[in-house]
């Protein structure tokens, strides 16, 4: 059984706050125009929206490769990062989402620096905030389940927050939807750790479509 330090799970939650100034806040990755199109009507279709991600997207994307990342940045090994760190690049479908990822990730970084996190990829033009996340998480000693499960809580609170606003949904049904999708997380944690280096990858042909429509959006709330 994995044990986790006050001063790691301290930091954790620091890293999966939403509070954390990285802008996850400003982005839908295609939600706002799932649900201005009708696709999405309530929130039992958030729900399966969001389930489906996690379960297909961030668990055979994601999360394999914040672990790669993890594992070489605790070892230094920028060659490895660099490589992984291309490697999500290459996996967002639209250019939205690869915004969104690199955004995040300067963000992340500016605020690393600030607090003192070596950053092995700093001379890299483009950090995702998968990379990002990963370099903090092994500077503070955070194991990989144990930063999987920061990750893709601070990605689920960030589409649930959108949704509130979006749908709308109160906030007593934002959080009974938070509660319903708890349980994907270690599904989706568990199905991360049987994907070999060669079967990362991904495609939800609806989110990405939903992510490119965005730009052209009439109006919008978010940046994608």
């Amino acid at each position: 059984m994995v044990t986790i330090t006050d001063t790691a799970l301290l930091r954790l939650l620091q890293l999966s706050s939403a509070a954390l100034p990285v802008g996850g806040y400003s982005f839908s990755q295609g939600l706002e125009y799932a649900i201005d199109s009708g696709w999405l009507k309530n929130a039992e279709d958030i729900s399966q929206w969001l389930s489906l991600q996690l379960q297909q997207s961030l668990a055979n994307t994601d999360l394999p490769l914040l672990s790669r990342q993890l594992q070489a940045a605790r070892i230094a090994d920028s060659k490895a990062m660099d490589y992984w760190n291309c490697y999500t690049l290459a996996c967002r479908e639209t250019s939205e989402l690869r915004l969104n990822d690199t955004a995040m990730g300067a963000a992340m970084v500016r605020l690393l620096n600030h607090l003192d996190v070596p950053m092995p990829l700093c001379e890299q033009r483009e950090i995702t905030f998968v990379a990002a996340f990963a370099m903090a998480a092994a500077h503070w000693q955070i194991d990989c389940r144990t930063a999987c499960q920061g990750y893709l809580w601070s990605w689920l609170e960030n589409q649930v927050a959108a949704a509130t606003k979006l749908v709308p949904l109160g906030q007593t049904s934002a959080q009974q939807l938070l509660g319903e999708l708890l349980p994907v997380i270690p599904l989706a944690i568990n199905q991360s750790e049987t994907i070999a280096d060669e079967q990362i990858g991904s495609s939800l042909p609806a989110v990405a479509m939903a992510s490119a429509w965005h730009e052209t959006q009439y109006s919008r709330l978010f940046r994608s």
